[in-house]
């Protein structure tokens, strides 16, 4: 296991994710009614969502934004955390209601369920098995597996509710890079997020604290150019005080450039990725 000095606090989380979208409209409806986030603000170029008072999602209208080309990193999936079974089986029910669900499995680590928004982007709807409970390997390491999910199981646990409760939260980002050594480079060395699980070759699952990944970074299917078109607009990690974000601003400074945003700091990732770091 990693014994170092610079890596983020154990509180560190995901905070928003911000995709860029040809229809405003079809994907507000989309996030609101098959996800179950509330609509916060909204206006005619951008719609802000998340779970009670607790911003998720933000998306920005570019009607002339290009489609994600068949070579361009970018957005893997957006994994939506929900406090409880149950509220992730109400979830499922959603998005079979009237959607299309493209997969699930059972993680050891939690249970997942998968859907594609109607621009193309990714869409884990998951619950966290308890941590005590999480396969873990002799080097520290979780041990995440994809077996088959009891989605019966998870149906007959339903609350039903249509709306994502408190405490739902964005768990963590999956990207696709161009090259696994650049992004963890960039995520871990600089950053100073953790390994918490890989195979070296195509596949970085990184982490603050002992949680299983805040985000995954694959090469499975071989993309080599930056974003440029729709999708991912930037993501977001929030760090508990002052004195790491001052850390980590040092940090990513001595690799790219660094700029203030009104919350916090922003800095550009391997291939071309925004990411935005503030404190809350």
């Amino acid at each position: 296991m990693e014994d170092r000095t610079d890596t983020l606090p154990a509180t560190t989380r995901i905070g928003r994710v911000a995709l860029r979208v040809n229809d405003l409209d079809e994907m507000t409806d989309f996030y609101e009614g098959r996800v179950g986030l509330s609509v916060q603000r909204r206006t005619a170029e951008r719609a802000v969502l998340g779970a009670d008072d607790t911003p998720l999602l933000e998306l920005f209208a570019d009607p002339g934004a290009a489609l994600r080309g068949a070579s361009e990193t970018g957005l893997f999936h957006t994994a939506f955390l929900f406090p409880t079974r149950g509220s992730l089986g109400a979830a499922l029910e959603r998005v079979e209601a009237d959607w299309r669900l493209d997969g699930a499995s059972d993680h050891g680590v939690s249970e997942a369920v998968y859907c594609t928004d109607p621009e193309g982007n990714g869409v884990e709807l998951y619950h966290d098995r308890p941590k005590e409970v999480w396969p873990i390997g002799p080097d520290g390491r979780v041990r995440m597996g994809s077996d088959r999910l009891a989605l019966d199981d998870l149906r007959a646990a339903s609350t039903g509710d249509r709306v994502a409760p408190e405490g739902t939260t964005v768990g963590h980002v999956h990207l696709e890079v161009s090259s696994l050594a650049a992004a963890r480079a960039f995520y871990v060395d600089a950053l100073g997020l953790r390994v918490r699980q890989t195979d070296d070759r195509s596949v970085l699952f990184l982490a603050a604290g002992g949680y299983h990944h805040h985000l995954g970074l694959n090469t499975w299917n071989g993309r080599t150019d930056p974003l440029s078109g729709r999708g991912l607009a930037w993501l977001e990690l929030v760090v508990p005080d002052r004195t790491t974000l001052d850390a980590v601003g040092t940090r990513l400074g001595a690799e790219t450039s660094v700029r203030d945003t009104d919350d916090g700091i922003e800095a550009t990732g391997p291939d071309g990725v925004p990411l935005r770091v503030r404190i809350g």
